[in-house]
């Protein structure tokens, strides 16, 4: 695949080794979360730098060539004003034949398989991806070769960071209820090597979302908080309200990973954002750059922290405010 690129702004040490990095960005959804990180992505590129938007099928097929002609011309005036060439995907070498560094940035899952898929060489960077659709794509042998630099950027913060918010919302309260389901594996093994010995986990599995209740019954007898993974459950509006409503009865205080489930009536969240997002898929594109072929992979940083202070006042919990929680929990990392 020719990527059509853009150029990160780089380091002198790295801006000499590359001298021009050039970047293809690749989406298959209308996410308003994606768009905006890609706005936000082409804001963080230095003035004449080149940065291209391949738009695809929802699938992340390249469109054919009949069907993308008409768009790419729309796209194409559209983008003008906005800095950004959009065209049809090719296929080729990485660096179509002009020896500079380029960078390809596909964003979200059905862009991502398009482009691990792909034969191109270039370093390859997989943006807005949850923990669990990054481990859905780690089976493809696009991921195992050894001859490509492949980033991954998570949209959601780590569960070190997730613990950080507990620990300081709640200080000395170590009972942690966790709602699982089957498919939530990966993210428990991560949530229990950030935990180590400091923290009792009670975990609950739920085959479906009509057992939840059942299932939360015994970890919110035994738990001080309790913890919504961005899992089946925690992306389910029904599922999400079911668990914060048992918890609410209960007196239990929630924490999640995503500013809606704080305004549905959880407590707490380490949130990012499309704009700190993008600074940091700038800083990781730097990385790849200059580093060796394998897999990178780093979990959003949190750009701030959300409380619903109604949720706070019922409980009878007086927090710090969100900035200085922010500061806490960026400070442990």
């Amino acid at each position: 695949m020719v990527p059509a690129l853009l150029l990160l702004g780089m380091s002198p040490g790295l801006a000499q080794a590359a001298l021009t990095t050039r970047m293809t960005v690749l989406t298959a959804d209308d996410r308003t979360a994606n768009a905006e990180f890609i706005q936000q992505l082409r804001d963080t590129q230095a003035p004449g730098s080149r940065f291209d938007v391949v738009r695809l099928s929802p699938d992340g097929a390249p469109p054919s060539a009949a069907a993308a002609a008409p768009a790419a011309t729309a796209d194409e005036e559209q983008a003008a004003n906005a800095g950004v060439r959009t065209r049809g995907l090719r296929g080729g070498t990485g660096n179509g034949g002009s020896g500079n560094e380029a960078l390809t940035v596909a964003v979200g899952p059905g862009a991502a398989r398009s482009a691990i898929e792909s034969e191109g060489r270039e370093p390859l960077l997989l943006a807005m991806l949850s923990r669990l659709e990054y481990e859905n794509l780690k089976a493809s042998p696009g991921l195992r070769r050894t001859d490509r630099r492949v980033g991954v950027l998570l949209r959601d913060p780590s569960m070190a960071d997730q613990l950080a918010l507990v620990e300081a919302t709640l200080p000395q309260r170590r009972r942690l209820g966790v709602m699982a389901t089957v498919e939530s594996e990966p993210l428990l093994r991560e949530l229990e090597r950030a935990a180590g010995t400091g923290w009792s986990l009670q975990v609950a599995t739920a085959p479906d979302a009509k057992s939840i209740a059942i299932a939360l019954r015994g970890v919110l007898a035994n738990s001080d908080a309790l913890m919504v993974l961005p899992d089946s459950i925690g992306d389910d509006q029904a599922a999400t309200l079911a668990v914060l409503r048992a918890a609410a009865g209960a007196g239990v205080p929630v924490f999640g990973a995503s500013e809606g489930m704080v305004r549905s009536g959880g407590l707490a969240a380490a949130v990012s954002t499309p704009s700190q997002l993008a600074r940091q898929a700038h800083a990781l594109g730097q990385k790849l750059a200059a580093g060796p072929a394998g897999v990178m992979v780093e979990a959003a940083r949190p750009a701030s922290v959300r409380v619903n202070v109604n949720v706070a006042r019922g409980l009878g919990l007086r927090l710090p405010d969100e900035r200085e929680l922010a500061e806490r929990v960026t400070g442990v990392r």
